[in-house]
């Protein structure tokens, strides 16, 4: 416990929770009292988890871009604890590289996880809810919902996605005075998680990009939408001034935004060809933080010296 909140008898089902915010998110929430239910495709590391956070966490393994395994999940949340109160779609992953160097299979699997998992998983609790008359349903985002992204573009279609999904349940809610259901999207930053461990990449390189935020920080953020929901949530000052510079001048901030993207890919490492943890999990990348703010410290130095190289190939 905390000191501060106290969740004692709050059911809460994470899904991305043997890493990242998932993880961190499944931490704390246990730390504070409530039951948590862990949902990842890597059983042992969220049964390891599920000890460690004990008798009140609950692991069950989850491809959330099936939908039995996400009915499964709600099943296995009702039998343990008889109630869910909090559902949050954490789980999901990205690409990183020019459209048409990615794969189809692996585009249509990133639409098969982000964004069908998200409504799988947002279809499951809704319906739970409105039996309840009560429940808070959490849909992670991206700041890309309003500045897409190059060398993105069906990741940052995923994300417009969900947050679209999310503010359409919300309105619904609202339509039917249904003041106890809550819906939140959460808009993010480029956050210090192994993400990067995770994601494919075709661009050719390492994915060194930054400034990352902390991910402890937007934990916390996250997880105040509990006790204050609200329709969006967007964290720190860079989602914030990216909003407000896109509403000024749309065109300009993507464009720099963009430079500024392919600057960071050209300046990194040749790296291969990589789905990633797309259609299998990977075993790297098992903490809340990742190590993108250390690689970005020591990146800075060097980028002076560095003259770029192609996208999708080695450094020049």
């Amino acid at each position: 416990m905390d000191g501060k909140t106290s969740r004692v008898g709050l059911t809460v089902v994470v899904t991305g929770a043997s890493s990242g915010f998932g993880k961190g998110m499944a931490q704390k929430l246990a730390s504070q009292g409530a039951n948590v239910v862990l949902a990842a495709r890597r059983t042992a590391l969220i049964e390891e988890l599920a000890e460690q956070l004990g008798p009140n966490a609950l692991a069950v393994t989850t491809d959330i871009s099936n939908e039995r395994d996400i009915a499964h999940l709600m099943e296995e949340a009702l039998r343990a604890f008889g109630k869910v109160d909090v559902w949050i779609n954490n789980a999901g992953l990205g690409i990183i590289g020019p459209f048409t160097e990615v794969p189809l299979t692996d585009q249509r699997r990133l639409v098969e996880v982000n964004l069908l998992g998200t409504v799988y998983g947002s279809h499951h609790a809704m319906r739970h809810f409105l039996e309840r008359g009560r429940g808070t349903l959490i849909n992670l985002s991206s700041f890309v919902y309003y500045v897409p992204l190059p060398y993105g573009a069906v990741y940052s279609a995923t994300k417009f996605g969900i947050s679209a999904l999310t503010q359409g349940l919300y309105q619904e809610m609202e339509l039917e005075g249904r003041k106890d259901i809550h819906v939140c999207a959460v808009h993010p930053w480029v956050t210090d998680t192994p993400w990067t461990y995770h994601a494919g990449n075709y661009s050719g390189h390492s994915i060194d990009i930054g400034p990352a935020d902390d991910p402890e920080k937007v934990i916390d953020e996250i997880l105040g939408l509990i006790d204050s929901p609200k329709e969006t949530l967007e964290i720190g000052f860079k989602v914030k001034g990216a909003i407000f510079a896109h509403r000024l001048m749309p065109e300009l901030t993507e464009k720099l935004d963009g430079q500024f993207l392919m600057k960071m890919l050209q300046n990194s490492p040749y790296t291969p060809a990589t789905s990633g943890s797309l259609f299998e999990p990977q075993p790297e990348g098992t903490e809340v933080s990742g190590d993108l703010r250390e690689r970005w410290k020591h990146k800075q130095p060097l980028e002076k010296k560095r003259t770029g190289g192609e996208i999708h190939g080695k450094d020049s």
